[in-house]
């Protein structure tokens, strides 16, 4: 079976600091088409913001930024009020390094795609979405915003002329409003490589998923994610792999 549908792989990689290593970054990379590189607020540090610049080079993934709040004791994942200057400044530093570092190895950031609280505090708040994007256009007018499908960042990045990339997820189950189910919640990531890959499989076919009420959820996206810091990322990305195969599907970034 052959198509011309492709579809975008993402994941979240550089995530490991010091001694403290994160994911299965080398098992990652042969498997997507782009990386969100974590910036060090959440996870990652300059050593592993270089090699993971070096090991997408290498690769051919297009490079994004993924930039989170202050929070390396939760993971990035904790909610946190930051007045506007604050969130501006916790941005365009995290994004200053990883364009910096990028730039000096030879190539080139594409895309903002920002990490756990942040990222759904911007899917709900218009104000956290603006500043968002206000600071990445005083970085770079030609960065792109990847966030979800449906959100208020997709809206926000419509009305301020930023590309966005309808993002959606292999691992992840969804509430029949659109939104992610929070991760405490029992059953909200998908462990079983098989389930991901079809769940990734009717985003792309049938643009829906089968949210945890049971109703369906329709979805448009751009690009799938993986997360980088689950121990069966690998097991679900073959399993990804296998299925876009059987169905034509060919992995091409945005």
């Amino acid at each position: 079976m052959s198509s011309n549908i492709t579809i975008d792989i993402n994941c979240d990689l550089g995530e490991s600091r010091g001694n403290v290593i994160v994911g299965n970054d080398a098992e990652i990379f042969p498997h997507i088409t782009s990386c969100n590189i974590a910036c060090g607020f959440h996870g990652g540090d300059p050593v592993h913001m270089e090699l993971t610049v070096k090991a997408a080079l290498v690769y051919g993934v297009k490079i994004g930024a993924h930039p989170s709040y202050p929070d390396r004791e939760h993971f990035g994942r904790k909610n946190m009020q930051l007045s506007e200057e604050d969130l501006t400044a916790v941005i365009r530093y995290q994004l200053a390094a990883l364009i910096g570092v990028t730039k000096a190895l030879g190539g080139k950031v594409s895309y903002v795609k920002p990490h756990g609280a942040l990222y759904n505090t911007a899917a709900d708040s218009d104000a956290e979405a603006q500043i968002l994007i206000a600071t990445i256009q005083s970085m770079d007018e030609d960065l792109a915003l990847m966030g979800l499908s449906g959100s208020q960042m997709e809206e926000a990045a419509r009305k301020n002329g930023i590309r966005f990339i309808a993002e959606a997820f292999a691992d992840r189950r969804y509430h029949r409003s659109g939104r992610l189910v929070a991760r405490e919640v029992e059953g909200s990531i998908i462990e079983d490589p098989r389930i991901a890959a079809e769940q990734v499989l009717s985003i792309i076919l049938k643009q829906q998923v089968t949210s945890l009420e049971g109703t369906i959820v329709p979805i448009i996206a751009h690009s799938i994610c993986v997360h980088g810091d689950h121990p069966n990322t690998p097991a679900v990305l073959r399993a990804i792999d296998e299925l876009l195969k059987m169905n034509g599907i060919q992995k091409r970034t945005f």
